[in-house]
């Protein structure tokens, strides 16, 4: 086992578009994502950390999780306050490519929508491209754990990407004629 050591905080930005993909997939928001990834940075730089590996990534990664866990605990204890309709800020990197742009929206809230256990290994996996094994490792639980997560991960976000067009909900169980 490596001995422990102190986290360099001047390497901390080596990792910022792996994990803003991770928030992303967690969240289902771009600008929710942006503030995940920044509380994440702010609580890990807030004091010296101990890491026990040579893997910064998974350390934030499961730093990342955990902040995201605890602003959704802390997000159901207060009431909701009523909102305008949302609206997701033009990204200028995807300005020539809006379909696409729109598609990724799409495929991260689908990914949003699942259970925890596999968003996390799909997040983990397919969106911070870790191994199964880094993923098994950071989640607590076995490869083969994460090779089925992901397995039905995949293809709950395949069913969810099958949408009708515009808004048309398709029937599901046949038709009612």
């Amino acid at each position: 086992m490596a001995p422990d050591r102190t986290l360099d905080p001047s390497t901390l930005g080596d990792h910022i578009d792996r994990l803003f993909r991770a928030a992303w997939a967690l969240s289902g928001s771009r600008a929710e994502a942006e503030d995940l990834v920044q509380e994440t940075f702010a609580r890990v730089l807030g004091k010296p950390r101990r890491v026990r590996s040579e893997d910064d990534l998974g350390y934030l990664l499961q730093a990342l999780r955990n902040t995201f866990i605890s602003s959704r605990r802390a997000a159901a204890r207060r009431p909701a306050p009523e909102t305008l309709d949302d609206v997701e800020p033009i990204d200028p990197r995807t300005g020539s490519r809006p379909e696409q742009a729109a598609e990724a929206r799409e495929v991260f809230a689908v990914i949003a929508a699942l259970a925890a256990p596999f968003r996390d290994a799909l997040v983990a996996v397919d969106v911070a491209g870790l191994t199964y094994a880094e993923a098994a490792e950071l989640l607590g639980t076995k490869e083969a754990t994460i090779t089925s997560r992901l397995f039905r991960a995949r293809a709950q976000v395949a069913r969810g990407m099958e949408s009708a067009p515009q808004g048309v909900q398709r029937s599901r169980g046949g038709s009612n004629a």
